[in-house]
């Protein structure tokens, strides 16, 4: 059973959808329900121009990435449910499979959207492909069209 169902949550459509499967499975099973939202490192933020530290970019970053947690905490409240949430920085796998080993979770819950072209999938990659190598527990990867 899933005691501890962790959200790995970005705001997108999949991820939206992710959320609302997640409610339904932790009243399912009386689960606690934790929400990350992970921004990646500043030298992500690096460009081709060189190594130059942009604070301001970095700030805006953990506001977008602040403004999204509260937006999916805020809609897992309006469902009745208090959740745990939290900004992670780093690379995404990493950063989900750490917290996951942390809060000793069950189940990792991952939004996903089928990329069109070769070339997207390529480039973008796959975190939830990449997760399911790696996670300590389950991974349920809701899935948009």
């Amino acid at each position: 059973m899933y005691k501890r169902i962790l959200l790995a949550y970005d705001g997108s459509d999949a991820g939206q959808k992710a959320l609302l499967d997640c409610l339904d499975l932790a009243q399912w099973s009386q689960s606690e329900v934790f929400l990350i939202a992970v921004m990646p490192s500043a030298m992500s933020f690096v460009g081709l121009e060189g190594g130059v530290y942009d604070m301001e970019l970095e700030e805006r970053e953990k506001k977008k990435h602040q403004a999204v947690l509260d937006d999916g905490l805020r809609r897992l409240a309006q469902a009745g449910y208090t959740a745990r949430g939290e900004v992670l920085v780093g690379e995404a796998v990493d950063e989900i499979t750490r917290y996951a080993r942390k809060i000793e979770a069950n189940l990792i819950v991952v939004g996903h959207k089928h990329l069109d072209s070769w070339a997207a999938r390529w480039w973008r990659g796959s975190i939830s492909g990449a997760l399911i190598e790696h996670a300590p527990c389950s991974v349920l990867v809701v899935i948009i069209q």
